[in-house]
């Protein structure tokens, strides 16, 4: 590995690791929205594309995610409703991978951009309190 790319690295680890946490799940949610549209780039039906890799990319951020919540943090009914659709989500990839088929990705897209403008809002209104 070149001194460049240690270097990007190292910037990497230290942006995340003094990231705030509501910019963290930023990240987060950008990052999973990215890898569903590489999925989208590839061709689903050829198996030595990247699709079914990109999902699986964009599966595993939306568990982590999942996984995150905590309830001591959050009322009930918003973990509860945050379940429900990272679970939903976690399916339609899942669907995806499993039928070599780009079309669940439209729904996961929506929620996920969705779910990021609400964290968008959350960070401006705290900038601003």
């Amino acid at each position: 590995m070149s001194t460049h790319a240690h270097a990007a690295e190292a910037y990497l680890a230290s942006a995340v690791e003094n990231a705030p946490p509501i910019k963290i799940v930023r990240m987060l949610y950008q990052g999973a929205l990215r890898f569903i549209m590489q999925a989208e780039g590839e061709d689903a039906a050829e198996p030595s594309s990247s699709f079914v890799q990109f999902c699986s990319d964009a599966d595993a951020i939306v568990a982590e995610l999942r996984l995150a919540l905590d309830a001591a943090h959050g009322s009930a009914d918003v973990v509860d409703n945050l379940t429900q659709l990272y679970l939903f989500c976690e399916g339609e990839l899942q669907r995806a991978m499993i039928d070599r088929s780009p079309a669940p990705l439209a729904s996961v897209k929506q929620v996920l951009t969705v779910l990021l403008e609400a964290w968008d809002a959350v960070e401006v209104e705290a900038g601003t309190a």
